[in-house]
């Protein structure tokens, strides 16, 4: 008989809610309408949809007007990097720790428009330096994108204060919250954000959906980069994916309701884990520890190949980084980012917990890693 799979992988996608699947279900078959069609039925869809699209705003803060839904936190950040332009400046900048949905897609966009773009370095901890920051900001900065909680260590910048320097220079800043939405509290205006995109798979909604905010500020300046039918105000064309903007709309009447349960619960199983992993020797957590979202935790196993790691641990499900790239020979460049060499790059694990985790999950995962560790490092 099949052991059950142990889940520590959260950040990569989680399993979809039951409340939110019974949610969708109706709009697979009774309300299967087109939300664009002039007809009762597919009115009656779109005033459903508006509901959604009212209470997947309200949860980040923002108001019906400013969200565009698309396939996912990808497409909304290559939506806000290739459309934004307002003829006047040419500069780009992000961290070099950031998702490669960023980092790709700003390099791409730079080089294809002749832009100039700089990727600006972290300190060990994975936090801003501020320095180099403030160094880097001029009066032809266009846009600034950098994430609100890293995918592969957790880390939480201080967005509002980042803002505050963005806005100074007359630029704008995008927010990677891919990670934080669902999870912590997140309110676009209070932050100070421009732009933010996020998906709903990675707090218990669908795959194949996700939004955009567009501050009113930033509205102008954006340029459509799917055309065709003039569908959501003609900032993003083609036909909705009406379940799992629905999908979307219940995992955050959900997260709203569960968010400080969830917290409290995951955040102790993360620490009942890392304290345990901590007493091998040759451990150390990478990133900061005291600037994290609550349930990640990536740790190094000085000696031992995260990729041996995975594949021994079988039904035991961890990452060594980021979902793209979940078992590579590559060292992950958020690592290296933090200053760390390539074989301590490639001796890191990434634990991301969720609510679906218990307290036996963890000890029966803690053992069979620690079994792991010491066999491999006697080879």
């Amino acid at each position: 008989m099949t052991p059950p799979t142990i889940y520590l992988d959260y950040n990569a996608t989680t399993r979809l809610d039951e409340e939110v699947l019974q949610a969708m279900l109706p709009f697979f078959t009774e309300y299967y309408q087109n939300p664009g069609s002039s007809h009762l039925a597919g009115l009656t869809v779109n005033e459903l949809i508006e509901n959604a699209c009212w209470q997947v705003a309200d949860f980040i803060g923002g108001k019906p007007d400013e969200m565009v839904f698309t396939s996912g936190a990808t497409e909304s950040i290559n939506l806000a990097v290739r459309g934004i332009s307002n003829g006047k400046r040419d500069h780009l900048i992000t961290l070099c720790t950031e998702h490669k949905a960023v980092l790709d897609t700003v390099t791409d966009h730079a080089v294809k428009n002749n832009l100039a773009c700089s990727i600006l370095p972290v300190q060990n901890d994975g936090l801003i330096d501020w320095e180099r920051f403030e160094e880097a900001i001029t009066d032809q900065t266009l846009l600034v994108s950098i994430m609100l909680v890293n995918n592969e260590t957790g880390t939480i910048q201080n967005i509002k204060k980042i803002s505050e320097m963005v806005h100074a220079k007359g630029a704008f800043l995008l927010c990677d919250a891919t990670q934080a939405v669902g999870k912590i509290p997140v309110d676009v205006h209070e932050l100070g954000i421009d732009l933010m995109a996020f998906s709903a798979h990675k707090f218990y909604g669908p795959k194949g959906v996700g939004g955009l905010y567009i501050s009113k500020s930033v509205r102008k300046y954006l340029e459509a980069q799917i055309t065709g039918g003039g569908q959501q105000k003609n900032r993003r064309s083609g036909t909705l994916n009406v379940p799992g903007i629905i999908g979307m709309a219940k995992a955050c009447e959900i997260a709203n309701k569960r968010m400080d349960h969830d917290a409290t619960y995951v955040k102790s199983l993360r620490g009942h884990l890392e304290n345990k992993l901590l007493e091998i020797e040759g451990t150390a957590v990478n990133g900061s520890v005291e600037h994290r979202i609550f349930n990640t935790s990536n740790i190094l196993f000085k000696n031992v190949f995260s990729e041996q790691m995975i594949l021994s641990l079988q039904h035991i499900s961890v990452s060594s980084g980021s979902a793209c790239s979940s078992v590579t020979t590559e060292p992950s460049h958020v690592l290296k980012g933090l200053g760390l060499n390539d074989e301590d790059a490639l001796c890191s694990l990434r634990f991301s917990l969720g609510k679906g985790n218990t307290k036996e999950e963890i000890d029966v995962a803690v053992q069979r890693i620690s079994g792991l560790v010491t066999q491999f490092r006697k080879e």
